[in-house]
């Protein structure tokens, strides 16, 4: 497995990742940042530059080379000088695409969001007039603009402007249906806001990374489409430079002086490109699932500490032993442990109980057994897991992957977003089948159905055909079962697999998995927060809390006699019949006893 270095120590006081850091630890995103403002730079400065007059022509300086004395980037057919035209025309051109950018968005964004809250006829009326504008080849819509209103610059920017007004419209009235009918939307007409109210603070705020992205990619076609319209006569006129002009003039000079077009041409190439990357940047900036500096796309392998202590296995007859785990995410340059020093060992036919309130670092200690913790931010900084006798943080990512799913299995708590929404449920378990046995298709289906039935799906054969959102959530769970169990792993974790399901479903999926284990002899571990499904299902218990186990041991005893404050919490939160007024009487005392500890 490829490691990478050690998660620095928290600091003291570490500030939350800023937007400057976030854009900045995106690598081309700053150099993009960088390029764009020295050109930006560059040209606010022309005015005072020992530049010399951009329209002023000298016929005997004409088509002079690059590096000639006086004249750094050479001359023109006119002997005018080409960086002072470069930095005056690159003024002219940003100039027009940052203006035809603000006025497209402006009107399309408001387009698309009054289309997508309004809805019904207003949005058909709305979008059937930008399809009319889109049906029209953009540049050809642009030319028959320029050509309608006249050549020159500022028609330039209203016919660039008004063809991209479609694109701004269609994304933004996308993404504002998504939010128009949401509950905090719902919420916020029962407090009896308005209309133009609920669109600026509830719509508008959720609407506007989507309008300032798609700003920052479009704002490099736009001083593109702003350049063609000048190379073809339609946008500056002359003595008036800008990049598009430029390029037309040096096409006659392209075999005889390529240098007269080549600058204005690269010129243009680093502006968009600056402004693409720059794009990217502000992208992961707007997005708040990325503020905990995750700018990456997670790995295949949780990222382990190249300094990592891996003690060794104490629990030799155990087919999965967990050993002094810590681990915890990145957020901006500070280490936040989730899961410190915990130690479990699971034993063949054993099922471990893993129990604690939400938060206490169950899912991650589940998820760092196989690697599956996101990374970045996630980071194993210390502990090993063995399964058998093999440490699992130290394999190679191809052998890792190899052993998900044939050896270790997952269950999750809600089938419906981790089966595939468009794949049918019979192709899914085929799918787990074929990742890690060579067998025919035919088989593979044959063997597909056959574990469908033994999870209890009735009619497996025709409901192998059927997609997620067409099955019940009890269902689901047992299609997540059958995929489990396609390999007849040694060990399953089970993720509150009963969280999302109603009393008796919950009971049937639980007598399900307790027989399929005992029948094939597997480790079970399984993660709830209920200690009442704790005491019908598991042999063994394991108590968290803030990521630290507090307590262990068998089931009864530990029900009997539970030594940790927290664990009788736990305990007197299970109901029982007949007790009445008393259950809420004996947690409150607990919960009294327990802050008095505290303070």
């Amino acid at each position: 497995m490829s490691t990478l270095a050690a998660a620095p120590a928290p600091q003291a006081g570490s500030a939350r990742i800023t937007s400057w850091r976030l854009l900045v630890n995106n690598r081309l995103a700053t150099a993009g940042l960088v390029l764009l403002g020295t050109i930006l730079l560059l040209t606010a400065l022309a005015p005072i530059l020992p530049l010399p007059d951009p329209n002023a022509t000298a016929p005997a300086d004409r088509l002079k080379p690059v590096l000639t004395a006086g004249h750094l980037l050479g001359t023109d057919q006119l002997g005018r000088d080409i960086l002072s035209r470069l930095l005056w025309g690159t003024r002219v051109s940003v100039a027009v695409g940052f203006a035809a950018t603000f006025i497209a968005a402006g009107i399309g964004s408001a387009i698309g969001i009054v289309a997508g809250y309004a809805g019904g006829r207003i949005d058909n009326a709305m979008m059937r007039g930008i399809d009319m504008l889109m049906a029209f080849p953009y540049i050809l819509l642009a030319l028959a603009i320029v050509a309608a209103l006249g050549p020159g610059l500022m028609n330039a920017l209203y016919a660039i402007a008004l063809v991209n007004i479609p694109s701004f419209a269609r994304n933004v009235r996308g993404v504002t249906l998504g939010y128009a009918h949401r509950e905090f939307v719902d919420a916020a007409r029962l407090s009896g806001k308005g209309h133009l109210s609920i669109i600026l603070t509830e719509v508008l705020p959720n609407v506007m990374p989507v309008i300032v992205i798609t700003m920052s990619t479009t704002a490099g076609w736009m001083i593109l489409e702003t350049a063609g319209l000048s190379f073809l006569g339609l946008g500056a006129q002359p003595p008036q430079a800008d990049l598009g002009s430029m390029l037309g003039e040096g096409r006659a000079q392209l075999f005889t002086a390529p240098h007269v077009s080549i600058v204005p041409g690269v010129m243009i190439f680093l502006i968009v490109i600056s402004l693409n990357v720059l794009g990217d940047g502000i992208r992961d900036v707007l997005d708040p699932r990325l503020r905990s500096g995750a700018l990456a796309r997670p790995g295949p392998v949780t990222e382990v500490a190249r300094d990592r202590t891996a003690p060794a296995s104490t629990a030799d007859d155990a087919v999965l032993v967990i050993e002094k785990l810590e681990t915890g995410f990145r957020q901006g340059g500070e280490f936040i442990p989730a899961v410190r020093g915990v130690s479990l060992h699971v034993k063949a036919g054993e099922c471990l109980g893993l129990i604690g309130e939400s938060g206490s670092g169950k899912s991650v200690t589940a998820l760092s057994v196989m690697g599956l913790v996101a990374s970045p931010p996630g980071v194993i900084r210390n502990g090993a897991v063995y399964v058998g006798n093999e440490d699992v943080l130290s394999m190679p990512e191809t052998r890792l992957i190899a052993k998900r799913g044939s050896r270790v299995a997952y269950v999750f708590q809600d089938p419906l977003t981790t089966l595939h929404p468009m794949v049918a449920i019979g192709r899914q378990v085929e799918e787990s089948i074929a990742a890690h046995q060579s067998i025919s298709a035919a088989d593979c289906r044959k063997k597909a159905i056959e574990l469908l039935e033994k999870v209890g799906i009735p009619d497996a054969r025709a409901r192998s055909v059927h997609y997620p959102h067409q099955l019940s959530g009890g269902q689901r769970q047992r299609v997540g079962i059958a995929m489990a169990l396609a390999n007849d792993p040694e060990i399953i974790i089970a993720d509150e697999p009963t969280t999302a399901l109603d009393v008796t479903v919950q009971a049937r999926i639980l007598e399900l998995l307790r027989d399929l284990q005992r029948e094939r002899g597997m480790a079970l571990l399984f993660i709830t927060h209920d200690f009442g499904i704790v005491s019908e299902f598991c042999d063994r218990v394991a108590v968290m809390k803030d990521g630290e186990i507090v307590e262990t041991g068998e089931t009864r005893q530990v029900l009997a006699d539970p030594q940790h404050a927290y664990t009788k919490r736990l305990i007197a939160c299970v109901p029982e019949l007949g007790t009445g007024a008393r259950f809420l009487d004996r947690v409150a005392t607990l919960f009294a006893e327990d802050k008095k500890e505290v303070a």
